[in-house]
């Protein structure tokens, strides 16, 4: 017998019937782990928080705000599109939206790995502190904007003041961008960037060559006070 016919069924929850703490409550857990479906999630807010176990989630719908925030462990896909701050402050695991996401995606996620299969709105990544995200499509403007750990790969283009204020993430960018924002500049692909930037696409599952894209880093002229600036301060 195989190991997929001997696998126990997954749970599942229908969130027209059922209520998104019920759902929340079963994936806190501790103990817990193996797969949930989710059905109908008509945009709902703060669907699968918090979890901290290997959990495999699949969400068949379009969710809203904070879909997989503090996420740990878990492995989160959501067939749709997603609200504000997906991932937000996200620990460990995978986070998967095959559509688009909307604001502030990954903001402040400290590990694990992000894929947005569409475009990503305005400030992707920002305050990003160890975790890596890979947009297949374009991202808005201020994105990464104080960025301090971690990756953002976009496939696409990127909005204005990409970067701005960054300290010591990386940027890995194949299309146009519009302007990089203070502090931010365009940096030598060496092979330890390509070699990077090679496992994370082949980790977010994208066919793309690592020599299309260009790399954007930190000047760090920010990181200490100067005297002759006083005036700006």
């Amino acid at each position: 017998m195989s190991a997929s016919q001997t696998a126990a069924p997954p749970l599942h929850f229908d969130l027209r019937t059922d209520t998104v703490r019920a759902l929340n409550s079963r994936l806190h857990d501790p103990d817990g782990a193996g797969r949930v479906q989710v059905s109908n999630p008509d945009g709902r807010h703060a669907i699968a928080v918090g979890i901290d176990a290997p959990y495999e989630v699949e969400i068949d719908g379009h969710v809203g705000y904070y879909c997989a925030g503090m996420n740990k462990q878990a492995t989160v896909r959501v067939h749709g599109n997603c609200g504000v701050g997906v991932a937000e402050n996200m620990m460990s695991g995978r986070v998967i939206v095959e559509g688009s996401a909307s604001q502030a995606a990954g903001a402040t996620a400290r590990g694990g790995l992000l894929v947005v299969g569409g475009d990503a709105s305005a400030r992707c990544g920002i305050s990003l502190k160890g975790a890596n995200i890979v947009v297949r499509g374009s991202v808005g403007h201020m994105s990464a904007f104080m960025a301090q750990r971690g990756c953002l790969v976009v496939c696409g283009d990127a909005g204005e003041a990409l970067g701005d204020s960054l300290y010591e993430a990386r940027l890995y960018v194949r299309g146009e961008v519009a302007s990089l924002g203070a502090d931010c500049i365009a940096k030598e692909m060496r092979d330890e960037h390509l070699e990077q930037l090679r496992a994370l696409l082949e980790a977010a599952e994208v066919d793309a060559d690592p020599a299309d894209f260009r790399r954007y880093g930190s000047a760090r002229q920010l990181y200490n006070f100067k005297i002759d600036n006083v005036g700006v301060y």
